[in-house]
C-alpha cells in the first residue's frame, strides 16, 4: 500500500489533542488493512518524524438512524502514535 492510503486523516478530538499536547501522541485514522509497521513507516514518511511506538484500535460501527430508516455505520481503524520527544507534528 502507498503512504497516501494507509493514512487517511488525523483524528482532531478534545482528547487527543489533550494528548498531542501533554504526551506528544497523535490519532490518525488508517487503513482496515494496515499493519503497525506499515504505520509507522507512513506516518514517519508523510510527516518527517521519529516515531517511538503505535497502538490500533478498531471501532466497532453502530446504527445509526435518519428519516428514510436505520443503517450502519462501518467498523474503523485507529491509530495512537506516540512520537520522540523533540518532533511535533502542526495539525493546524
Amino acid at each position: 500500500m502507498e503512504v497516501t492510503t494507509i493514512i487517511r486523516k488525523p483524528l482532531v478530538t478534545e482528547k487527543s489533542t489533550f494528548g498531542a499536547g501533554a504526551n506528544n501522541r497523535y490519532v490518525f485514522e488508517v487503513d482496515k488493512r494496515a499493519d503497525k509497521g506499515q504505520i509507522k513507516r507512513a506516518v514517519e514518511e508523510l510527516y518527517g518524524v521519529r516515531v517511538l511506538s503505535v497502538a490500533t484500535q478498531v471501532r466497532k460501527g453502530r446504527m445509526k438512524r435518519n428519516r428514510m430508516g436505520w443503517f450502519r455505520v462501518g467498523n474503523q481503524k485507529r491509530a495512537v502514535v506516540k512520537l520522540h520527544m523533540e518532533d511535533r507534528i502542526e495539525l493546524f
